[in-house]
């Protein structure tokens, strides 16, 4: 399957990349901050429209704050997180979340604590039901020295700080059964803490290495045909020149803009500069707020008027 896949992403981004052309429209907005340019695109992609709208953010400009926010057993919109976190100049959302219980399904870190943990166990269906599966997911992070990293994250309750691996681990389906000696011995040697100061998680990872390489089998997210599914999206991820990039793809609009695949989301990332960069969660989740205004349409809707939906974690940025 990965060499497949591999042979497949040699093939597209060659289309791809000819067509995203990103428009610099910082100076639509009033007080930008320092280190930050905002980019739009209005194009087709693959011949369908697409809308997507990207902030992209020097990491070290310490005028800027990086951080998240999240709820306990309810869910915010975007909107409502703005004025209860007193406005930050960005606000995005980030994790997966349960519908029944309101809670987020991957990690959270704000100002060095975790606040929120990955899901650790995953029920398989089919002639699987009944074993489980203990996938990795990824997630982004910030350190104190304004650096970033995209990595596969373990947490666990009796930990103030989460566990991170640079590469893929996979566990086998289990039920009842355990793990090899030596497999342990390789998780044990690839997860070393991970002191980053805020993060946010979701999954699966776009880009590692400079290169497109989605991870969506290994994360047991969107696996089989799901990869090449339309849909409204979000991803982050940053440049080798210490960028932070956050994007947002307008979907389910038809003949405005239709969503995007994660191949496609991929390919954005990469065209936006990023040398690692992982997929948020997307659909009707979607929404970026620059000082307050949605960047792009959300997909949900009631009445039939585009209205936010309600999640549990955010990441925001506030400049001095």
């Amino acid at each position: 399957m990965r060499n497949l896949f591999s042979l497949v992403l040699v093939i597209l981004p060659f289309s791809l990349f000819a067509q995203f052309q990103w428009n610099d429209v910082s100076d639509t907005w009033k007080n930008v901050p320092a280190g930050v340019k905002l980019y739009e695109f209005r194009d087709s992609v693959d011949g369908q429209p697409v809308v997507a709208f990207a902030a992209v953010v020097l990491l070290n400009e310490k005028k800027n704050t990086f951080t998240t926010a999240h709820t306990i057993n309810e869910r915010l919109t975007p909107q409502a997180f703005y004025e209860r976190e007193k406005k930050p100049f960005l606000v995005v959302n980030g994790t997966f979340f349960s519908f029944q219980t309101n809670k987020n399904l991957n990690v959270l870190v704000k100002d060095g604590k975790l606040t929120s943990y990955n899901v650790h166990d995953v029920a398989l269906n089919g002639r699987d039901s009944g074993y489980y599966a203990h996938p990795f997911r990824s997630a982004i992070g910030i350190f104190k020295n304004r650096t970033a990293d995209v990595a596969w994250v373990y947490t666990d309750s009796i930990s103030s700080i989460p566990y991170a691996s640079q590469k893929s681990i996979v566990l086998p389906r289990f039920k009842g059964i355990r793990a090899t000696n030596s497999q342990q011995s390789e998780w044990k040697n690839s997860f070393q803490p991970w002191p980053v100061q805020t993060a946010i998680g979701g999954g699966p990872v776009l880009i590692q290495n400079g290169r497109i390489d989605i991870y969506n089998n290994e994360e047991r997210m969107f696996m089989g045909k799901a990869i090449a599914d339309l849909h409204p999206r979000t991803a982050m991820g940053y440049t080798n020149k210490g960028e932070l990039v956050i994007l947002v793809v307008e979907g389910r609009h038809k003949n405005v803009s239709v969503g995007v695949s994660l191949i496609q989301l991929a390919a954005m990332m990469q065209s936006l500069g990023c040398v690692e960069a992982l997929n948020l969660d997307g659909g009707g989740s979607t929404c970026m707020l620059i000082q307050g205004k949605p960047v792009i349409r959300v997909s949900d809707l009631k009445d039939g008027e585009p209205t936010q939906r309600p999640v549990p974690g955010v990441f925001m940025i506030y400049s001095k």
